[in-house]
């Protein structure tokens, strides 16, 4: 039996017997060993770093926002529209060249932190933003561009950043997951978003479905319909003696225990998640500042989770009639006036509610597409300029960060004149990976996992701390 294999046996001992005692002392074992723990204690971050934030909400806007429409002006495209991009392209430019954004730009707050209009009540935070113009990635294809922001790899084979997250750090409240994905409907790619890959199974996400606002019908099968509480312990109990032989047999089978976890979490759940999930107990004025939208609805969610915690929330902006609703290739500037409307006042009252509640300090809100959109036009097969959307870009986008120890009123770094390229102070995906775990009292180089003959982490072998946006 390998070292990995003795160490997720102890955890599985540990877990059943729920010893404290026994926690710190594998804690102590596993930072001898490299590696992090799942259950380490509450506020103790086995590396000794600061950590700022105790947990992350990451709003994602599926199909990839446009940077030179929403939080990098480039005034010179107005100068140069209708001029074709020169230089090395992903692919050829099939529109009618640069194309200059119609909405205004303005300084707003005390920093002066430049903002697009479609942001009126986001810009009321500015000096809580830090907003990241320089941030590029490896490819602009949306299956590629999501696992790689979320799992640091472009193929689907790694875990992702939740589960890391998860891995490292464990859960605050054992009666609730510590990593859960709202998305009203399944996005691009799917599941892979928020799976653990190789990493034991308890930290992949929890998918919640939030096309429904019902708590019912948030969580399928929260309660049973037949059978008393206490019938349901009995039950759990007689089949986690039966799993307890089965797996005597078996030490090598490390799904079992996963299984065990998951039925265990499962009734843990009945409890808290009915109370943890039913927005109906928060107040009219607070459900309308978010929004009635399943992205509005999904925010106020996540800070409901996060306040009982749960350590990681990714909110999925997927609409009805859309997995990329963002994937603006055609009419542009209407459609991105829609969606910012929408992710605007959601983004805007979460950070609200946050901040009046004490959390933004210690919460990291992550802001971002899986890349951008072209500075220059796209025009669909009729070659109508009215209608003209941007391609994918992903030499240069924009991501906003707020609380959890982020600098506050912040723009960091810079893309080229027309917004083609990231030139100053460049922050890949692997940067802003490590960046957030750093945040969390995680160095990226040490959180490893063991599997198939070598050590994987987030980042791979990438992977720097932006200490200037760090307050």
């Amino acid at each position: 039996m390998n070292m990995m294999s003795n160490l997720q046996t102890r955890r599985s001992l540990l877990f059943r017997s729920g010893s404290v005692a026994g926690m710190t002392g594998l804690a102590a074992a596993l930072a001898d060993t490299g590696c992090l723990q799942a259950e380490a204690p509450t506020g103790q971050s086995p590396f000794h770093l600061p950590a700022r934030a105790k947990r992350v909400i990451f709003l994602f806007m599926n199909g990839a926002p446009s940077h030179v429409d929403t939080f990098d002006p480039k005034p010179d495209l107005a100068k140069y529209e209708g001029q074709q991009p020169s230089g090395k392209l992903y692919k050829p430019s099939s529109g009618s060249g640069f194309m200059p954004s119609p909405f205004r730009f303005s300084p707003h707050g005390e920093s002066g932190v430049v903002m697009s209009e479609l942001f009126p009540q986001l810009s009321a935070h500015a000096d809580d933003l830090c907003v990241i113009r320089s941030m590029h990635t490896n490819v602009p294809n949306h299956e590629p561009g999501l696992l790689m922001m979320h799992c640091g790899n472009l193929q689907p084979i790694r875990p992702c950043l939740g589960s890391w997250a998860s891995y490292g750090l464990g859960s605050e409240n054992k009666n609730l997951p510590s990593f859960v994905a709202l998305s009203p409907g399944r996005p691009v790619v799917g599941p892979q978003l928020w799976s653990s890959s190789f990493l034991p199974g308890e930290h992949q996400g929890v998918a919640v479905d939030t096309n429904e606002t019902d708590v019912e019908k948030l969580i399928a099968n929260i309660r049973s319909g037949t059978v008393a509480p206490s019938q349901q312990r009995s039950q759990l109990d007689l089949l986690l003696q039966l799993n307890q032989m089965h797996a005597r047999q078996r030490q090598q089978e490390a799904i079992l225990e996963e299984q065990i976890r998951a039925m265990e979490m499962a009734w843990l759940m009945q409890g808290q998640a009915s109370e943890a999930f039913d927005l109906s107990r928060e107040d009219e004025g607070t459900r309308n500042r978010y929004g009635s939208t399943p992205f509005g609805q999904s925010c106020l969610l996540a800070r409901r989770l996060c306040e009982r915690g749960v350590r990681f929330v990714q909110v999925y902006y997927v609409t009805k009639t859309g997995k990329q609703p963002w994937d603006t290739h055609s009419n542009n500037n209407d459609g991105h006036r829609k969606l910012c409307a929408d992710s605007d006042q959601a983004t805007a009252a979460l950070l609200y509610d946050l901040k009046l509640r004490g959390l933004l300090e210690d919460t990291l809100v992550v802001w971002t597409g899986e890349f951008g959109r072209t500075p220059y036009s796209q025009l669909d097969k009729n070659k109508n300029v009215r209608n003209a959307g941007r391609d994918h870009h992903h030499t240069a986008f924009s991501t906003v960060l707020a609380g959890g120890g982020i600098r506050g009123g912040m723009m960091y770094g810079e893309s080229d004149e027309f917004g083609m390229n990231a030139v100053h102070n460049r922050v890949h995906v692997h940067d802003l990976h490590a960046t957030m775990l750093h945040l969390m009292g995680i160095d990226h180089t040490q959180l490893t996992y063991r599997w198939s003959g070598r050590d994987f982490r987030l980042t791979d072998v990438h992977g720097r701390v932006v200490h200037d946006i760090i307050s």
